[in-house]
């Protein structure tokens, strides 16, 4: 069957999506039951601790996902302890956020199961293959017409 779906003519976003939602599966549950929280509250914790200071309409940019739902998570990692807020100085509404030791040694255990995740995922791809895969998806990511569409308006 997926033979025959990657040869139709929408076989570039069915691999994708397939790739993508496969890999969410696997992810999604793992997170949700050694960690009690959605996929994306990881990725928002990655995120914060990557770029701190950063604020919760920023993590948009990095993992496009609805505001509401990056604002709950950010909530649920705020709660945790792992996640804490400061007034930025020069707007007193901004609110930057910074990983908590607790939320920088969470991300180090997810890091290293998701490394292993990412061998094992790509572990049918030369390392040649993987460096043109990771050019191909920067090709794409850096273009504008990946979130927006004329198309689908």
């Amino acid at each position: 069957m997926l033979d025959q779906t990657f040869q139709g003519d929408l076989r570039y976003l069915m691999a994708v999506s397939y790739i993508v939602l496969s890999n969410n599966q696997v992810t999604s549950r793992y997170i949700e039951r050694e960690y009690d929280m959605p996929v994306h509250a990881w990725s928002a914790l990655y995120a914060i601790t990557s770029f701190p200071g950063l604020r919760s309409k920023d993590i948009q940019h990095l993992f496009p996902r609805p505001q509401n739902s990056i604002s709950r998570v950010v909530r649920l990692l705020i709660d945790r302890a792992l996640v804490r807020e400061e007034i930025c100085a020069a707007d007193a509404r901004a609110k930057l956020l910074y990983a908590t030791a607790k939320g920088a040694a969470l991300l180090r255990e997810i890091e290293a199961k998701s490394l292993a995740r990412q061998t094992e995922m790509f572990g049918s791809l030369t390392d040649a293959e993987r460096e043109v895969f990771l050019s191909l998806c920067r090709k794409i990511a850096g273009d504008p017409r990946l979130q927006r569409s004329e198309t689908l308006t």
